[in-house]
């Protein structure tokens, strides 16, 4: 039987740096509405579902035509959520978009669905893009990640991964070497329910990635390449920045 492939887009009220986002006018309409548009955009999807802790952001997903579930407040991350929202639902692969990315591409969540779907030995996939700059590969909030041959994933980091052993301080990105984590995840219904019942581990919560906890448990995490990685809105003053791009895509 074809496997069936569901993405799940996590949005919550209570954002830190910027409550409410999902629901933020970005080009006259909410951020939450660009990314429902793109992921529909996906061919590999059987179904797509918004899963907020939040009243009004299902109001608005069930307004431009987005199936809403309705999730606890207390969960500790996105990763948690979606496994509350696919429960009564049929789903083989899951595919976490996330829910501040308004560029988000929709041939990349058809890439991640399909090594899931069609090849076996895979516990989850995820996205990685060229570091670009100097200042972007010594950036900790840029999160960097290495791959053996086969593009697994071997660990992710907020520091510079690889070093370059006698470069100079700041040294600049090795092409084909340095590549910076894009937020997409893919996973097996049967790995993200294993998942999200262990605890945080150590690597996790010195480095605060979640994606230790899954190689920490072994996970056979497929990275793929991806050139662009778009924007996510953290902040307010992002805005103006998603808007920019969203014009010179032709979107806006």
């Amino acid at each position: 039987m074809k496997p069936r492939v569901v993405g799940v887009i996590p949005s919550r009220w209570g954002s830190t740096r910027f409550p409410g986002k999902s629901l933020a006018p970005i080009g006259g309409k909410p951020l939450l509405a660009w990314v429902v548009e793109r992921t529909r955009q996906a061919r590999r999807l059987d179904e797509i579902l918004v899963a907020t802790d939040d009243e009004r952001i299902a109001a608005a997903a069930m307004s431009f035509g987005a199936r809403a579930a309705m999730t606890r407040a207390d969960h500790p991350s996105g990763t948690d959520r979606i496994a509350e929202a696919i429960r009564d639902i049929r789903a083989d692969v899951v595919v976490n978009i996330q829910g501040d990315e308004p560029l988000i591409d929709p041939g990349l969540i058809d890439r991640v669905a399909g090594v899931l779907a069609d090849q076996t030995g895979w516990d989850m996939a995820t996205a990685a893009s060229p570091v670009r700059s100097a200042g972007e590969l010594h950036n900790p909030d840029v999160v960097k990640v290495v791959r053996d041959r086969e593009g697994r994933a071997l660990y992710f980091s907020r520091s510079v991964i690889p070093f370059v052993r006698g470069a100079e301080a700041g040294f600049a990105p090795v092409e084909g070497q340095h590549f910076r984590h894009i937020g997409i995840y893919g996973y097996q219904r049967a790995f993200l329910e294993r998942l999200v019942k262990e605890p945080p581990c150590a690597l996790e919560n010195l480095e605060k990635l979640e994606q230790l906890r899954a190689l920490s448990l072994g996970c056979r995490m497929a990275v793929l390449d991806c050139e662009a990685f778009g924007i996510g809105v953290d902040s307010p003053g992002d805005v103006p920045k998603a808007e920019a791009l969203l014009r010179e895509a032709g979107l806006l």
